[in-house]
């Protein structure tokens, strides 16, 4: 005979300031859990969202970034004459030859310096970039000193609104345009003319050519023709792929953090919890007698309060996911490992990232609670009374 799951809760209740205070504890250990998650998560999301799967990058092989990327214009020129290159309603096909330097700008918050992206865009750039917009101004006119920030600069860098003016490679810019590109990365860019931008910086060659697909389903084959050409020394990749590698390394590292903090951090939590629980059994022990002889078996007991150490856990873990889902509001900003370079992202919070933060607090509860509930399974009946 089971004893009812009600018990285990209104014993809860009883002790219902043991409860709160050993739930907050798990609660903040999921809440650190989650938090992590969620930013590794937002990571991934903002630059995965900044690629198309209908478009491929086209770097130097062996290049991680655009930075570190020479294509030379002859190159360039191979690319766009592919059969799978797709073309434009004016039959000028969907190829954009850029280039990407990063400058250094001052923030406005405290006046500190942060490395900033500049990208260089042809006329099929916003093309084969449909989730960029403009939120106010224009696009900067081909051939002039005009550049478009993206919305995460313009909040968060000096000289950067509309209609100011930011001094970089030895020339005023005038900033004519406001990207948005709903939180993928080239929020955290600025773009101007190709070519003023190349001479600028006194570059030869671009940093990458993007193209779109006539067919997503042909890019091994174009893949497989541009990378076999030696003269072109290329890799090509899905813009997703690209731009999905870039987090790799930054989202690696926080997941590692997050699996070191939650486990030192959990070891207090179930710590607390088993104290919790043994304070629980040591103040129950006649009840415990009393429902042996009633007929409860062992096994009745032990579920009893190992259910009552899972509804523990399961509390903090709810209060801690609750606490996590209010960071989505928040914007940070961080170093781009891959491109050292500033990325404004979100925290995102997901299905996957709540399901696991509640199984982990439960892991925690039934992790406290197993051995004060097998202490109560193995009080003999006569001992038990005999407490009273």
């Amino acid at each position: 005979m089971a004893i009812p799951w009600s018990y285990s809760l209104r014993n809860l209740w009883t002790r219902r300031l043991t409860t709160a205070l050993t739930a907050a504890g798990m609660a903040m250990v999921v809440f650190v859990f989650a938090a992590v998650e969620m930013l590794a998560a937002g990571l991934r999301s903002t630059l995965v969202d900044t690629g198309s799967w209908d478009n491929v990058v086209l770097i130097r092989k062996s290049s991680q970034t655009e930075v570190q990327s020479a294509v030379a214009r002859e190159a360039a020129a191979i690319v766009e004459a592919q059969p799978e290159v797709a073309a434009g309603a004016g039959g000028a096909r969907l190829v954009a030859r850029e280039v990407v330097v990063l400058i250094n700008l001052l923030q406005r918050r405290g006046d500190r310096p942060a490395n900033v992206t500049i990208r260089g865009i042809g006329p099929a750039s916003v093309a084969l970039r449909p989730q960029v917009r403009l939120a106010a101004g224009r696009l900067p006119r081909p051939g002039s000193f005009e550049i478009a920030a993206g919305a995460s600069i313009v909040r968060r860098f000096r000289d950067a609104q509309l209609g100011e003016r930011l001094r970089f490679a030895q020339r005023e810019w005038t900033v004519v345009g406001v990207l948005d590109s709903g939180g993928a990365g080239f929020d955290s860019e600025i773009w101007g003319d190709v070519d003023q931008l190349m001479q600028a910086f006194r570059r030869q060659a671009y940093s990458s050519v993007l193209v779109r697909l006539v067919d997503p389903a042909r890019f091994e084959d174009l893949k497989t023709r541009l990378e076999g050409d030696p003269r072109l020394q290329l890799e090509a990749k899905r813009e997703t792929r690209f731009y999905a590698d870039q987090s790799e390394a930054m989202a690696t590292f926080l997941r590692v953090l997050g699996a070191v903090l939650s486990a030192i951090f959990s070891t207090g939590a179930v710590i607390g919890a088993m104290i919790t629980m043994y304070a629980a059994v040591a103040n129950r022990i006649p009840e415990i007698g009393t429902l042996r002889a009633l007929g409860f078996q062992r096994r009745s007991i032990l579920a009893a309060f190992l259910v009552e150490s899972a509804s523990l856990g399961l509390l903090g873990g709810a209060a801690g996911v609750l606490a996590a889902s209010l960071l989505q509001l928040v914007t940070v900003s961080t170093l781009n490992w891959q491109t050292f370079s500033e990325l404004s992202f979100r925290f995102e919070l997901t299905a996957s990232i709540a399901t696991r933060s509640l199984v982990f607090a439960l892991g925690m509860g039934l992790a406290g609670g197993l051995f004060p509930a097998l202490r109560a399974a193995r009080l003999g009946v006569v001992d038990a009374l005999r407490a009273s």
